[in-house]
């Protein structure tokens, strides 16, 4: 190889090398530029409810003695369609993400919650939930509860 080559590829190099340097620094730039726009961005919490009562103004009772079981259950009620009659154990509350659900207790007492609501539901006390909108209902509720205890008892004989 004659120096004129050599010389040739050795000024390609740094040439290449001099782009490429640049292209990093750039991307340093911009990539530091995002993060700083990713670091404006804060994480927003938002409480949807504390207490310690359900919706229809009655105490909860106290947490279960032993090792405690939670559980997540995703509900979705179709427009028009409504649960059974039935009583819960465990404590549990939920989240309504989309439509509007009525529940009703047995002694008549009437609890709407609407999208984006926090609901606590009755414990020992015999209600069902009804969707009476035009939309389906999708209710997140979890469950403090215990090994083997039933989510929800049922009570066919109502047929109020």
């Amino acid at each position: 190889m004659n120096w004129v080559m050599a010389a040739t590829l050795i000024c390609g190099a740094c040439i290449m090398t001099s782009c490429k340097e640049k292209q990093v620094q750039q991307a340093q730039e911009n990539n530091a530029e995002v993060q700083v726009a990713d670091s404006a961005k804060k994480v927003v919490s938002t409480e949807l409810i504390r207490t310690s009562q359900s919706w229809d103004g009655v105490e909860l009772p106290d947490y279960f003695k032993g090792r405690p079981e939670l559980v997540a259950v995703k509900y979705i009620f179709p427009a028009g369609q409504k649960l059974g009659w039935h009583h819960h154990v465990a404590m549990n509350y939920g989240v309504l993400v989309q439509g509007e659900l009525t529940i009703i207790g047995l002694d008549g007492k009437t609890k709407v919650v609407h999208e984006g609501e926090a609901v606590v539901e009755m414990v020992g006390t015999i209600h069902h939930g009804e969707n009476r909108g035009t939309k389906d209902c999708i209710l997140y509720m979890f469950y403090l509860s215990q090994k083997d205890l039933p989510l929800a008892v049922q009570h066919p004989e109502i047929t109020k």
